[in-house]
């Protein structure tokens, strides 16, 4: 027998009230009751929602011919989303369906939300529907057990049934709304290659089947839009294998189709070669061992190698016009499908073949090309829906501005030269001249050092990629983090690297080594462009901008080298460190479709020391060339004169600190985080009163602080940020929200101790009441439960048995913890 099950003998009507469970799955002791035992423990007299399910639903589901192969029963489908608190990181509940309903093994149609009986059915049908859309059914059923409420989005009719319809009946409602032959339900019915380590996602699912379903009804051009980290190279290799296993080919023989993998970088070939695709074995090819080889069936290449060029003809041309079946263009936004580029001749010469397009990216005007090729996207998965269902990573974004960067700009002085002794001309030089027109050494240095500070403060070894303007720039910073970084660099000369275009054979094992979870170096990645897009960095943690990037294509290419989630590596999250301005225009742009939880903007000195400022939003600069090494060398020869001038002396400050946050309207607008906190707050509770109301009752206490959390506030963070550690959080979030003098835990405690409504009780008893006082000043609200007696030094008093006669009983005990709540947070006379 243990508390709870005494006091709900004692307090049969409200078995719970006031009573707080003991945290982290703390038990309670049991043992025997000195009360009358021919009372009995009153337990609810109604089923649960698995009641429903067990009794009700599954005898039904039998009843109308589904199999056990057919119902998967309290089915997660998502990871559930990551909410970033301060420098923490939790994880929500995952959304889990009772029943989804599948035809085929990776066909699903149906999801049934099952409610306990005493509810209605109707209850259920929203969250149904919510279920369904998210996993792109056509069908959503909620019950009670008694009564059964279907919702057709084939038809748009809501009706109560007294059945629910056999697997047979609902694939003929979906066959009439959308025909579809008998060859393309047999392929779209089969299951996808088993991948028991990395079963695939319920977008992914939808992906493929939409794709198949396109292409075996003969469309031509297909898109898919999924945002990087969803595992768009997956989904290309379940469409490909499905196809290529069941002898689909465009002609309609019966044989495997010849297929083309095409990317605009080889790590984007020879990743997927080696590693998604091994299974095709010898059926693969790779153009740049092999040439035009054609006796195999599955072939990996980028544009450069098949395309033509004045000195050479196009490889592309040594294979019959009708040679490929299928061709898949990974990251097809960047260049292919314009009318005037050079790459699109590929894709028209294979005229024949089916295109499908892979992209990131939505339709924006710089990818408009894109979409005018391929059409519409058949299926998209953006940014903000993996965020929100917790398979990507959410970020922070912490804005730095020198005080080059801000409109005053920098000048140069009356005839000032140049390093190599040229003389600057004058104006007023700003974010966009800097490192194009004007290589301004003493602002990188400070970039370095305030980069290295944040890295020593939140992690040394954790892996980062800084984004220079060029490859000149990428090598200036790469030699300042080094020298600031001196002691790690001494133990591993790859602690900082430079990873461009130029680095060859070394930069590709560089690159390899940084994208390995089990490399730890290098650490730091400074680089211009070429890490922006197709590179998978799973535990990379810190992307830093230090250049403009105006492309919102871009941009969402560059945000997606930090989204993969790497659980086991402590990677749930990352920072984006924005010197530039850049995150901060593009997340203000309504388009954007994956807002940060928070933005921290901050100015700072030549130190790289933070001091006191105010935020200044940069303006829309027009993109920055990317110049290769060879162009600087060209361009700094003894004919002709370097392309920018060159600024190695002076100092460059970096000078405010503030938040932006979104409001309600999805505008990006500068707050500090306790006005941010003041305004959630009151926004749950208007005054002071109705939160102590609330605050007061442990089980609200629970449901207030979560939902905190769930609008990224952390009790931890308010707490170090307003210095009031000795505080009881109630009297911090009092404080941040209705600007009330905060109390000390151990104030509390002392008026507790004066009260007189622990009078009556005996010396034992008051004695454990000052003892659970002491773990309150010591470690808060917490520790205000039962579970608090079997706590040394309280469990000295005796057992829980023994502490409970103290009081009378156990009804005595716990409403005197009860009480001794009350009185805390009572408001002082």
């Amino acid at each position: 027998m243990n508390i709870l099950s005494m006091y709900k003998r004692a307090n049969p009507e409200n078995p719970t009230k006031h009573f707080s469970l003991p945290p982290n799955g703390a038990k309670f002791a049991r043992y025997p009751t000195p009360m009358d035992e021919k009372k009995i423990i009153i337990l609810p007299d109604s089923d649960s929602e698995a009641d429903t399910c067990r009794k009700e639903v599954t005898p039904k589901l039998y009843a109308s011919e589904w199999t056990d192969e057919q119902i998967l029963e309290q089915r997660v489908f998502t990871d559930g989303k990551i909410i970033v608190l301060g420098k923490v990181a939790k994880r929500q509940k995952p959304k889990k369906a009772d029943y989804i309903l599948r035809i085929g093994q990776n066909f699903p149609v149906a999801v049934i939300e099952a409610k306990k009986k005493y509810k209605t059915a109707a209850a259920g049908l929203q969250q149904a529907k919510d279920y369904a859309e998210t996993l792109g059914l056509k069908f959503a059923y909620a019950t009670n057990g008694a009564e059964i409420v279907e919702f057709d989005y084939v038809t748009g009719f809501e009706t109560i049934i007294d059945r629910y319809p056999t697997p047979q009946e609902l694939w003929n409602r979906l066959q009439a709304a959308e025909p579809i032959s008998e060859r393309t339900k047999e392929i779209l019915l089969k299951p996808l290659f088993p991948t028991p380590s990395k079963p695939p996602r319920y977008y992914q699912e939808i992906a493929v089947n939409r794709a198949v379903q396109a292409i075996l009804e003969g469309k031509k051009r297909v898109l898919l839009t999924l945002a990087t980290g969803t595992g768009k190279t997956s989904v290309a290799f379940q469409i490909i294998y499905k196809l290529w296993n069941n002898r689909w080919n465009n002609t309609g023989e019966h044989r495997r189709p010849k297929v083309l993998f095409l990317a605009d970088r080889k790590v984007l070939v020879d990743d997927p070669y080696v590693k998604d695709f091994a299974v095709f074995g010898d059926a693969r090819a790779s153009v740049f061992d092999s040439g035009a080889t054609t006796s195999r069936e599955i072939y990996f290449s980028t544009y450069q190698s098949l395309a033509e060029s004045e000195s050479r003809e196009g490889l592309f041309r040594r294979f019959p016009k009708n040679f490929f079946n299928l061709i898949v263009v990974d990251e097809c936004h960047r260049g292919s499908a314009s009318d005037d580029s050079n790459w699109r001749a590929i894709l028209d010469y294979f005229a024949d073949a089916v295109k499908l397009g892979l992209t990131a990216t939505p339709l924006r005007q710089d990818n408009v090309d894109t979409y005018a090729y391929f059409g519409n996207p058949l299926y998209t998965y953006s940014l903000r829906q993996g965020i929100e269902d917790g398979f990507l990573a959410p970020y922070m974004v912490h804005r730095i501005t020198t005080e080059v960067d801000t409109q005053h700009g920098w000048r140069p002085e009356a005839g000032q030269l140049d390093a190599f002794g040229r003389e600057i001309p004058d104006g007023v030089y700003s974010t966009a001249d800097f490192e194009n027109t004007l290589s301004l050494l003493p602002r990188t240095k400070a970039v370095a050092r305030h980069l290295t500070e944040h890295l020593k403060k939140y992690g040394r070894l954790d892996k980062t990629i800084v984004f220079c303007v060029d490859q000149e720039h990428a090598d200036q910073m790469r030699r300042e983090l080094g020298n600031l970084n001196a002691d790690l660099v001494k133990q591993n000369p790859n602690y900082v690297a430079r990873i461009v275009s130029d680095e060859g054979d070394e930069g590709k094992k560089l690159l390899g080594n940084f994208m390995d979870i089990e490399q730890d170096f290098p650490v730091i990645v400074t680089t211009s462009k070429l890490l922006s897009t197709g590179v998978d960095i799973p535990t990379c943690k810190n992307i830093v901008i230090f250049r403009m990037v105006n492309s919102m294509t871009e941009f969402k290419q560059i945000v997606g080298r930090g989204t993969r989630v790497r659980e086991d590596k402590g990677k749930l999250f990352f920072t984006i460190l924005d010197y530039t301005g850049s995150a901060t225009r593009n997340f203000a742009d309504p388009e954007f479709d994956g807002e940060p939880p928070l933005i921290t903007s901050e100015e700072m000195d030549e130190n790289g020391e933070v001091v006191e400022g105010t935020f200044v939003e940069e303006r829309t600069e027009q993109p920055t060339a990317d110049w290769t090494d060879e162009e600087i060398a060209a361009m700094t020869n003894q004919n002709q004169q370097p392309r920018k001038y060159y600024v190695k002396e002076g100092e460059v400050t970096i000078v405010a600190e503030s938040v932006q946050v979104l409001d309600a309207g999805g505008k990006l607008r500068t707050v500090q985080f306790t006005q941010y906190a003041k305004e959630q707050i009151t926004t749950l509770y208007t005054d002071a009163g109705s939160f102590r109301a609330a605050w007061a009752d442990p089980e609200r206490r629970q449901e207030i602080v979560a939902e905190l959390e769930g609008r990224g506030i952390s009790l931890e963070q308010l707490s170090d940020i307003t210095k009031l550690t000795d505080a009881d959080p109630f009297d911090m979030l009092c404080h941040v929200a209705f600007d009330l003098k905060p109390m000390t835990r151990r104030e509390r405690a002392e008026r507790v101790r004066k009260a007189a409504a622990f009078a009556a009780y005996s010396n034992g008893a008051r004695e454990v009441i000052d003892l659970i006082l002491d773990k309150y000043i010591q470690f808060g609200a917490n520790e205000l439960n039962a579970g608090i007696l079997e706590v040394k030094p309280i469990s000295d008093k005796g057992n829980v048995m023994e502490i409970a006669a103290m009081f009378g009983g156990a009804p005595n005990l716990l409403n005197a913890l009860d009480e001794l709540q009350k009185l805390l947070y009572a408001e002082a006379a």
